[in-house]
């Protein structure tokens, strides 16, 4: 049989004599090996992964009935399969020779920008597979099948493992499960009493647990039993984001706000892969070096993004106690109330448990409020904390338990008690968007503007997390003078928070109710930078007619326009430029809106920005023009939208006198180097070190553009400082193709 070839939608059954003899063991996974094996006549590496027992049958039924389907899963970040080898009834696909990422994670220390790069990279992934018709559901994804490339990219595996077939018990589904070790990655739904099949959110839940693991670099759920694991998904407990480093940069409680949203305990409100790819682009783009711009200069932080607090309780197994004791929290723990009620004493609930947890504070969060009450009739201290300061209250607020909140209160539970961070139940309650529990505090006398120890006030956590009615019944209770002091830490706002997070009502009752829409943070970032260069629309234009600045600048002298601009916001460009925005205005490093939508290839913006009057030859720090950032960072299509807006390709920047086609060279980027051409760009110019386009293309290899050169006039014989020509240096660099094109009598 033949062996694979390159084409597409090729799908192969090869011979164990297709590939060399020296098969090489790389892993061993629990249904079978993995080996490094060579093909004979493609003399490329391949990876073949064996099969065995029930799992191979099932999995070979189905790739053989999707043979062509599998086969044109061609993806960045997915993993190639090309074919089958019945012989050893193994799979052979693409080598990927760093492994899997579950190794990489155990064994390497990675750095923020890769973590961020790989996660963005991983919902990619699974984007593409869930944009299939019908959706393609991996159902087995952890980071042993996110395997890792030379470069450190990855790419999504064995997504055809498990597969829900119409009918299938969740019982039945669940031992699949279990039986590949994905204990970690299942969604409470599968295992209550859910009835809806498994769909995309399944995926969701699983990559929630992946980012959370890339995050920490460690396992979740370390040393539990799979039963306790299962208990505790099922109340909502999930791996502790408080592990996770103090020195992460401010964006990754960003990606912490991701990553608990995919792992909702409500399945339906888990959000796509299609808003999770943007999200995770926008935070892995902010920690990239762009060129030659340094989004940090003197050290300043990046202010566009908010922090929001993250603030969960999380509940231990049962500690190792005395055998009555013991007993009786294993009674509440099986919710057996009745024989708890019947067995605790007086000593129990003055017992002291691991963390300082009361009896009081385990029956609270068992829910059963008859327990509570016979607890607080054995004279339990209402206002008792935990190590970490939690009371009763706080408790049954997390928990929403309303009936028990209110019989705390009848008790004298204190309103103001914060934890060991401030947070009072109120925080907690408008955090959730409880409005029933956030009245019944307000009623019983807890302030509306408490703050937590930086700052926070429950409006500000209301607003952060778009809780409308919430916002409305503490704003009943603040006067317009406390509103208008309502910043937290950073000097943020309640407005500064909705606007980032697109919460257009609040937003239209924060200032319908007097909020200043010009007011500053510590960045002089105002609520229309926020919302600008998250991409809210509606807000920035709600803000605007409100009277919003549109030419405010920040610490770093960027206005809202330069920050829609930098993320490819277009329609905000235009609504802003409407207003007033000036598209010629500079940042501290001399960067125009044009600058900027340039370097990250946003060619609608470009060309937004040109018809409203922004200049496509400003020169920014050290002489950039938009021009050569394009050309840098090889944004083809950027290149050709400024050439014929008339930018000049002849322009040098001020350090090293480069040109754009200097730039395009360097960088290797060929249609880039053919526009500049066909716009007249001088094949001859010289930069500060004499080197020509010539020069550089001959440097890094790259034929087609040494030949569209030499087409077009390049002269072979001009020599640069070193006193070398384009054919010495490609000699010194052991370019022997361009040495031969050189040699060549080329004639235009």
């Amino acid at each position: 049989m033949d062996c694979l070839d390159r084409s597409p939608g090729q799908f192969r059954n090869f011979r164990k004599d297709d590939f060399e003899a020296n098969w090489i063991k790389v892993a061993e996974c629990r249904f079978g090996q993995v080996y490094q094996v060579k093909l004979k006549l493609w003399r490329e590496k391949c990876a073949l992964k064996t099969l065995d027992g029930l799992c191979a049958n099932n999995f070979y039924r189905r790739v053989t009935k999707e043979a062509t389907n599998i086969a044109k899963l061609k993806f960045k970040y997915v993993m190639s399969i090309y074919g089958l080898c019945s012989e050893v009834r193994a799979v052979v696909m693409e080598y990927m020779s760093n492994g899997s990422l579950n190794n990489l994670l155990a064994n390497h220390t990675l750095m923020w920008p890769k973590k961020f790069l790989m996660i963005h990279e991983a919902s990619m992934g699974m984007n593409f597979l869930h944009s299939m018709e019908p959706p393609l559901l991996h159902l087995n994804l952890k980071t042993s099948n996110i395997l890792v490339d030379d470069h450190l990219h990855v790419k999504i595996s064995d997504f055809g493992l498990i597969h829900w077939e119409e009918g299938m018990s969740k019982k039945l589904f669940m031992e699949h499960l279990t039986a590949r070790g994905n204990i970690n990655y299942i969604p409470p739904e599968i295992f209550t009493h859910c009835p809806d099949p498994p769909g995309p959110s399944f995926d969701v839940y699983s990559f929630g647990i992946v980012v959370w693991e890339i995050l920490t670099q460690q396992k979740p759920y370390t040393g539990c039993s799979v039963t306790t694991v299962l208990l505790e998904v099922s109340h909502g407990k999930r791996p502790c984001v408080k592990i996770i480093s103090e020195q992460s940069p401010n964006e990754c409680d960003q990606m912490i706000r991701i990553m608990q949203q995919c792992w909702d305990q409500d399945h339906r409100t888990r959000p796509q892969f299609t808003d999770i790819v943007i999200k995770t682009e926008t935070l892995s783009e902010v920690l990239k070096v762009p060129g030659p711009i340094d989004c940090r200069k003197d050290g300043d932080e990046d202010n566009s993004r908010l922090v929001p607090p993250i603030h969960k309780i999380s509940w231990p197994k049962l500690p190792d106690l005395p055998s009555d004791t013991e007993s009786i929290l294993s009674i509440l723990h099986r919710k057996d109330f009745s024989s708890f009620r019947q067995s605790v004493k007086r000593e129990h609930v003055h017992t002291q448990f691991s963390g300082n947890k009361s009896l009081l504070h385990y029956t609270v969060a068992s829910g059963d409020a008859e327990s509570v009450a016979h607890v607080l009739s054995l004279g339990a201290e209402v206002n008792c904390v935990t190590a970490s300061g939690y009371t009763p209250l706080i408790i049954a607020v997390l928990h929403r338990f309303h009936e028990i909140i209110s019989m705390l209160l009848d008790h004298g539970a204190s309103v103001s008690q914060g934890d060991e961070d401030q947070w009072t139940a109120l925080h907690f309650a408008a955090q959730n968007g409880d409005c029933r529990t956030v009245r019944l505090l307000l009623d019983k006398g807890a302030v509306a503007d408490v703050r937590e120890k930086v700052g926070w006030m429950p409006l500000h956590l209301a607003c952060q997390n778009g809780h409308e009615t919430v916002v409305r019944l503490l704003l009943s209770r603040l006067s317009a003078e406390a509103l208008r002091e309502c910043e937290m830490a950073q000097g943020r706002t309640p407005l500064h928070l909705a606007s980032v997070y697109g919460h257009l009502n609040i937003a239209k009752l924060l200032l319908s109710q007097g909020a200043d829409p010009n007011a500053t943070d510590h960045s002089l970032s105002t609520a229309l930078h926020l919302a600008a260069g998250e991409g809210n629309y509606r807000v920035v234009r709600e803000l605007v007619q409100n009277g919003a600045t549109p030419n405010s600048a920040d610490r770093r002298g960027y206005t809202a326009l330069h920050l829609a601009s930098l993320r490819g916001h277009t329609v905000i460009c235009k609504k802003l430029l409407s207003n007033g925005a000036s598209p010629d205005s500079r940042t501290l490093q001399g960067w125009t809106a044009m600058h900027l939508a340039a370097l990250r290839g946003h060619e609608t913006t470009v060309v937004e920005l040109n018809s409203q009057g922004g200049c496509v030859n400003a020169s920014g720090e050290n002489g950039w023009t938009p021009l050569h950032l394009a050309c840098k960072q090889g944004e083809t299509e950027v290149v050709a939208r400024l050439l014929e807006a008339k930018a000049d390709p002849n322009l040098t920047e001020d350090s090293e006198r480069w040109t754009p086609l200097h730039v395009a060279c360097n960088g290797v980027s060929f249609p880039a180097v053919l526009h500049l051409i066909t716009h007249h760009a001088d094949v001859n110019a010289v930069n500060s070190g004499k080197a020509t386009p010539l020069h550089l293309a001959a440097q890094h290899g790259c034929a087609p553009i040494v030949k569209a050169l030499l087409l077009n006039g390049a002269d072979r014989t001009l020599l640069d400082s070193s006193g070398s020509t384009a054919l010495n240096i490609a000699q010194r660099c052991e370019k022997w193709e361009i040495v031969q094109l050189l040699e060549k009598d080329w004639k235009p």
